[in-house]
């Protein structure tokens, strides 16, 4: 009768040893990692930050058209390169096409001519033109500024009048410098500003070849497909 006694006893404890052994368990375990929960969360914050951060830059970051066509307004600073001739401007415009291979690099063509009336005072109309191709850089991380660099090389034409030629020439040209486009809407922008040193190499009268260090100015509109 005692044996039986003894073995209900000892069953109707197992419960309470079971519970008191998991609780154990647990408290081991908080012993163990007491900042368990809290290195969870905080585990959570930050895979929640880094992917919000990931998301905004993103979409800060302005997607690149496939192709840009601007047109606009130019000034060109003429520096003839003979020594002891003055320089002289000549107002006109320009117009250029750029496919955008990636989102950083695309391909230019640049078309643009130039004029003046009344060249240093001598009652004589100069025309100057130019035909360019070449890369361009471009930097996308801002949501509407686009700033950019390029380099174009290709032909220029000037009548007699322009540098002092003999007669009307073709010369080796080539442009180095950058701007600036902001955009207004998706496929619309503005180009503040694009300056570039414009370099040319016409014949000067009878001293043969010379180089012409010239300054272009440019802004205007910018339409993007």
């Amino acid at each position: 009768m005692d044996k039986t006694n003894r073995g209900m006893r000892s069953a109707a404890l197992l419960p309470e040893a079971a519970r008191e052994e998991r609780g154990e368990r647990v408290r081991l375990r908080k012993k163990l990692n007491p900042n368990g929960g809290i290195m969870k969360l905080k585990l959570w914050v930050s895979l929640l930050a880094v992917l919000s951060l990931s998301a905004v830059s993103a979409y800060a970051q302005e997607s690149a058209p496939k192709v840009d066509v601007f047109a606009g307004y130019s000034y060109v600073q003429a520096n003839p390169g003979v020594t002891g001739a003055d320089s002289f401007h000549l107002h006109g415009g320009n117009a250029s096409v750029a496919y955008n291979i990636t989102s950083w690099l695309g391909g230019v063509a640049d078309f643009g001519g130039y004029t003046n009336g009344n060249i240093l005072n001598t009652h004589t109309s100069g025309t100057f033109s130019t035909y360019l191709f070449g890369p361009r850089v471009s930097y996308r991380h801002y949501s509407r500024i686009t700033p950019y660099g390029q380099v174009l090389v290709g032909v220029a034409h000037a009548n007699a009048a322009a540098f002092g030629t003999a007669s009307t020439q073709n010369a080796f040209s080539m442009t180095a410098g950058g701007g600036v486009d902001y955009k207004l809407f998706d496929h619309f922008a503005i180009r503040p500003f694009q300056a570039e040193y414009l370099m040319t190499r016409f014949g000067e009268g009878t001293v043969g070849t010379r180089t012409q260090n010239n300054l272009r100015v440019s802004t205007g509109f910018l339409f993007r497909f």
